[in-house]
């Protein structure tokens, strides 16, 4: 049977048997953060669209075509959020984090909206785990939040990850790149695509970031950054890599990689798994020291990345790895007769408060009903109550794998089944 609607297109219904890999997934990440010294954050689910078109850019993908935005009633213009950082700066901002020590490192877990072409993994509203560490310039920071991403994936048991990074210069010797770029591509931009030209124009770092097949040549072809940083972007990428080299993580240089959001600075990585494509990216991020003043602050170093969930999961599936199950009821309480049912809720409720699972019956099933109805739910036990049972203040405790059963005083059935003995049950 089914119902008129369903779920928006780019959109998916998490169920009860998609859960363990969702929990299984937050708890690893909560684990890591605590262990990196992150602290968790939430930001509102909307932030004024401003935030974006200033901090993420005018001219990117995200801003251009893919943001939710909406009219509020007092006309304000509001974005369901794209995107994670530019709304951690704000609260950075906007609650005065600049006075507690430096740097800040906070990690969120947060649904992210953005109007893309649906594919697996990639959903109109996903869900990414961020960690960003604002108010520290040096490379140890950029290392500690890469270290971070890969041994979650590392505690996820994923395996044959590639780590991509770059460097994509500052304010002092990108300029300069760019005219280069421009120069490479003024007589290819009749065979680039629409969306390259315009970027040639606006935005040319941009041009090496596109995921058009007809531009990857071109984009193969193009000079590197990496041979026009200045002096202090040159000693900053040395040293990242040479702690990176030192934390055991093996890394390739892709001199080509920019990611598609204007905030970056210097270091930008990503993290791409064995099945490689223009959207296989499972997480990735990067420096933003102008950001934050981008917001209306002062000059604050930052950096971090995002994971796309959904993306970590799928992966999980593909590489077979095994998550913990969800919890089935550990006791089901059947009832024999009418007068049974009040004492058995609150059987089930005592059970409940001694710290185990539990599910009374409903309705008016039969015995056999009720027993085949405790079995398709996965519980371990049933206890059944008739007319002998209450005469007696018992229960008739049968385990449901191998049928056998006795006779359990009330008061004894938490303690049986495995919970903490309590004082008195009914």
């Amino acid at each position: 049977m089914t119902g008129r609607y369903k779920a928006p297109r780019g959109t998916q219904d998490i169920l009860p048997e998609d859960q363990p890999h969702w929990d299984f997934v937050r708890e690893v990440a909560a684990r890591i953060s605590k262990a990196f010294g992150y602290e968790a954050i939430k930001t509102p689910v909307f932030e004024e669209a401003s935030l974006f078109t200033r901090g993420v850019g005018e001219v990117t993908d995200i801003v251009q075509k893919e943001m939710y935005i909406f009219n509020d009633r007092s006309g304000l213009d509001l974005a369901l959020r794209p995107e994670g950082t530019a709304p951690v700066c704000r609260a950075y901002l906007e609650h005065g984090m600049h006075n507690l020590p430096q740097p800040v490192r906070l990690w969120y877990w947060t649904p992210i909206f953005r109007y893309d072409r649906p594919q697996a993994g990639r959903y109109r509203q996903h869900h990414q785990f961020g960690a960003e560490a604002i108010g520290d310039s040096s490379a140890a920071v950029d290392v500690e939040v890469i270290e971070l991403l890969w041994r979650l994936y590392e505690e996820l048991g994923l395996t044959n990850l590639t780590l991509q990074l770059n460097s994509i210069g500052d304010g002092k010797c990108r300029p300069h790149y760019l005219e280069v770029l421009r120069d490479y591509y003024r007589d290819k931009l009749d065979r680039v695509c629409d969306d390259d030209r315009v970027r040639f124009e606006q935005n040319p770092l941009r041009l090496l970031d596109c995921k058009q097949e007809r531009c990857q040549p071109i984009i193969a072809g193009a000079p590197p950054i990496t041979d026009y940083l200045c002096d202090d972007c040159t000693a900053h990428f040395t040293e990242l890599t040479a702690l990176l080299e030192a934390a055991d993580i093996p890394f390739t240089v892709n001199p080509r990689l920019v990611r598609g959001l204007d905030y970056y600075t210097r270091t930008v990585f990503e993290v791409i798994p064995p099945e490689e494509g223009a959207q296989s990216t499972i997480g990735g991020g990067g420096r933003y020291d102008g950001l934050i003043e981008l917001l209306g602050g002062r000059p604050t170093p930052g950096v971090g990345f995002a994971t796309g969930l959904e993306r970590t999961i799928l992966n999980l599936q593909r590489q077979g790895i095994a998550v913990p199950q969800r919890d089935r009821p550990r006791i089901y309480v059947a009832i024999q007769t009418p007068a049974a049912r009040v004492p058995a809720f609150r059987l089930a409720s005592d059970i409940r408060r001694a710290g185990i699972s539990a599910v009374v019956s409903t309705g008016d099933r039969s015995l056999k009903a009720q027993m085949r109805h405790a079995d398709a739910l996965g519980a371990t036990y049933v206890a059944i109550l008739g007319e002998n049972e209450l005469a007696a203040k018992s229960a008739t405790l049968r385990q449901l794998a191998d049928g056998a059963q006795e006779t359990v005083p009330l008061i004894d059935v938490a303690s049986r089944v495995g919970g903490r003995t309590r004082d008195s049950v009914i």
